[in-house]
């Protein structure tokens, strides 16, 4: 088994079979004010939602799902609650916790070095985020807000001609894609190829940013990093993370039609506190034919030269644990290494 057992409605819209979600939302008609409170707006959506479950489609509908979708997403953010740092900052004026304001792409490209069954994808890296990680990779654009500011118009038309040079789906990462929800749903509005959406994130979302995401996404690329609250706190200087993140791969295990590739970086004295629990709440939550991709690719970068557990890399030893772990959960679809 492989990439194709776990990811059937992925490769159905690779293979030209089915449409993404975005562009069915686009097919659900839906009666809306865009100057109605955040309640109402809701309700509608919760309607919409329905008739896209229930295969309720229209050509061209004046107003569709991902038009109220991306309303709310813009309210949203004037009291921002996108994620479960719920700083509460009018981001329409101010900077966020995360370090966004307007979304600035710090870069975009046709990217090679993901999964095999993502390449080539259209990565957008988005800067700013939510979690304030001591060993992070791309701190120079998570950190910091560098990048240009694009119209959402021109970037539809950029990811519409990396679909047209090969790419096998738009990648929404950053950073963080989840503080740009709000510019990535009105920049879907005027993409026009059955490109598949990428959803490569933290995991860190709102229920309500979540709500939003159901019938956009079609796979959840995520990244579950911690086995508990200590060391999230610790490394990432986030509360609750257990809690959050594995509520929302339920709630993403609901979703229409998406799929899972979860991603688990094992880090160097974390295979009991961390790499082991992880492994576990998947395989007994998610399954065993889940896309699990557990990466040895932990380097001590950023500040984790200050915390001396992680100031190093893997062990040979440490990967070899990790590899049995993967084994004894029994993933039927896992890259490891």
């Amino acid at each position: 088994m492989g990439a194709r057992e776990a990811l059937p409605k992925y490769f159905s819209i690779l293979e030209g079979e089915e449409l993404p979600n975005f562009l069915l939302a686009r097919k659900i008609a839906v009666n809306f004010d865009p100057s109605s409170p955040l309640e109402e707006l809701w309700a509608i959506h919760d309607e919409g939602m329905e008739k896209l479950r229930e295969n309720n489609l229209s050509e061209n509908p004046e107003k569709n799902l991902l038009d109220l979708k991306s309303v709310i997403a813009s309210k949203i953010i004037e009291k921002c609650h996108l994620c479960e740092i719920r700083c509460g900052v009018n981001r329409k004026e101010q900077v966020g916790y995360c370090r966004v304001k307007e979304s600035l792409i710090a870069s975009d490209f046709l990217h090679y070095g993901e999964e095999p069954e993502l390449v080539p994808s259209y990565t957008i890296f988005f800067s700013g985020c939510n979690f304030r990680c001591v060993f992070c990779q791309n701190w120079d654009i998570s950190q910091f807000r560098v990048g240009v500011e694009l119209l959402p118009e021109y970037l539809a038309l950029k990811i519409e001609r990396a679909y047209r040079f090969g790419a096998r789906n738009v990648n929404f990462v950053g950073g963080e894609p989840t503080p740009n929800l709000p510019y990535i749903l009105e920049t879907l509005r005027y993409v026009n190829v059955p490109i598949p959406v990428v959803w490569n994130s933290n995991m860190y979302m709102s229920e309500e940013a979540m709500k939003l995401l159901d019938g956009i996404v079609d796979v959840y690329l995520g990244d579950f990093k911690y086995g508990n609250n200590n060391c999230a706190r610790r490394y990432s200087k986030i509360p609750n993370y257990w809690e959050i993140v594995t509520r929302n791969f339920l709630l993403a295990k609901k979703h229409f039609r998406a799929e899972f590739l979860i991603r688990h970086l094992v880090m160097p004295n974390h295979l009991e506190c961390c790499t082991e629990p992880v492994l576990k709440w998947i395989a007994e939550n998610l399954g065993r034919d889940v896309r699990v991709n557990v990466m040895f690719q932990y380097r001590p970068e950023y500040k984790a030269k200050n915390y001396k557990e992680i100031s190093r890399v893997l062990t040979i030893e440490e990967m070899e644990k990790a590899e049995k772990l993967v084994k004894k959960y029994g993933f039927k679809n896992a890259l490891v290494g």
